[in-house]
């Protein structure tokens, strides 16, 4: 996206603002008045068991030649994430205030254990760090219901997302432009020249890019549009360019449909094009994927069906670690790689039914063949990864999670996760085991 398109977006969202009959910003009450501040204490046990496989450091940027694997990743560690979010001063432009802290500490990852569940920083000898920090600050502007927002912070989008799935959340530089002007329209504009990975104890890394170790793009940008006035239907539409790397669009959807009292149908579907641009630092891509997942949803059970199909001969790739909304993109595994195609079953179970709020189950498999990565660009990002022809694997995923609803310990979370990945050796992640144990006690108000 360059120049041009970007000053063209800011005048039509600030174009329709004139259309506004009532304003998020003229139900500003100051820039203390409407300040919040949230703690997230969070402490996080991950302990992965590789068995065998081809590579390891993928998806998850954490693989390496099996030559060179260690057996045990294992990792206990502590996070705490402060958040501040001030209010917006009043008048026709609010001016506001955000910032973060966030720090992680270890509380036992040693004999060569840590790194490999990426919950700790490491240093330049690739050791794990006893304790490591970071934060930032946006400032932020609101005219009618535009804002504009400017620094180092959280971003949710299907092209380009921070992730919170480790210890600590993921961050990205930049501006983002958001417009609610029109009813049940969401409008989105963005650059940015980094992302933080969520063990990163600095901000001068580049960009978190998943799967190509090609050379890095300078920026990102983004537009893209999120409609919720048809009845049951959310759907999302972006366009996003890396830096003469790639472009993409994205189309999403997910409807719901009641078909009786406590018994809803829902809908989701996810496509995504992606296409070399510029001086294709990553080299040849021409890859389209989608997904799509249809649940049943009846009382307390949901049961859950779905379908993902890379068309393309390199692996469906994405800047952040949240920007895949792929419905296949499980805990150890996007199901991603050249021409895959993988389906899902799953079933999940909210206990409120059966008087016990706060508790629900969930288990799904995810099983991808038809891997085939000869045909990729020699000289490109991808070919590291060593995709064969004939490649598959498939992953189980089993998770408890339990809220405490009342009490002095309301919202304390709990969650367990046992995950186990196979695989043969023309696709490229590990054969793995896993345990994750995630304990959350968030606090927070207002100023």
């Amino acid at each position: 996206m360059k120049t041009l398109t970007t000053h063209a977006l800011l005048l039509a969202l600030g174009g329709q603002s004139l259309l506004a009959q009532a304003s998020e910003q003229d139900n500003a009450k100051g820039f203390l008045e409407d300040g919040q501040w949230n703690l997230l204490n969070r402490s996080v046990y991950d302990r992965r068991d590789y068995e065998h496989g081809s590579l390891s450091n993928g998806a998850r940027n954490a693989y390496k030649p099996r030559a060179q694997r260690s057996d045990l990743a294992e990792e206990w560690a502590y996070g705490l994430m402060a958040d501040v979010a001030s209010g917006f001063t009043t008048g026709t432009v609010g001016f506001g205030l955000d910032a973060h802290l966030y720090s992680g500490w270890q509380l036992d990852s040693g004999g060569g254990r840590a790194g490999k569940a990426r919950l700790l920083g490491v240093d330049n000898e690739g050791h794990p760090k006893d304790e490591f920090s970071r934060g930032g600050a946006v400032a932020k502007l609101r005219f009618s219901s535009t804002e504009l927002r400017y620094g180092e912070q959280r971003v949710k989008t299907p092209v380009f997302g921070s992730s919170d799935s480790r210890l600590l959340p993921e961050t990205a530089t930049g501006w983002l432009l958001t417009s609610r002007e029109l009813p049940g329209t969401t409008l989105y504009g963005g650059h940015f020249n980094e992302s933080t990975d969520r063990n990163a104890t600095s901000h001068d890394q580049g960009f978190v890019v998943n799967y190509s170790n090609g050379k890095q793009g300078n920026s990102f940008d983004l537009i893209g549009a999120r409609n919720t006035s048809i009845k049951g239907l959310n759907a999302s539409l972006f366009s996003a360019v890396y830096d003469d790397t790639w472009r993409q669009h994205y189309l999403g959807a997910v409807y719901t449909q009641p078909l009786a009292e406590g018994q809803d149908l829902i809908f989701d579907l996810n496509l995504y094009r992606t296409q070399d641009t510029g001086k294709a630092l990553s080299g040849r891509i021409d890859n389209t994927t989608w997904s799509f997942l249809s649940t049943y949803k009846v009382g307390s059970h949901s049961f859950g069906l779905g379908y993902q199909k890379v068309d393309g001969d390199t692996p469906y790739d994405y800047v952040t670690r949240g920007a895949i909304y792929l419905s296949n993109a499980v805990a150890l595994s996007d199901f991603n790689a050249p021409e895959e195609a993988s389906w899902q079953a799953r079933y999940d179970l909210n206990m409120a039914g059966y008087g016990i709020p706060g508790l629900t189950f969930g288990a799904l498999y995810v099983r991808g063949s038809g891997i085939d990565g000869t045909h990729m660009d020699p000289n490109g990002g991808y070919k590291w990864l060593g995709y064969g022809q004939g490649g598959k694997h498939w992953e189980r995923d089993l998770q408890a999670k339990y809220v405490v609803q009342s009490g002095p310990a309301k919202n304390l979370g709990f969650t367990l996760r046992h995950a186990v990945h196979r695989g043969n050796s023309a696709q490229a992640e590990l054969d793995a085991n896993q345990i994750r144990l995630a304990i959350e006690y968030p606090l927070g108000g207002k100023f």
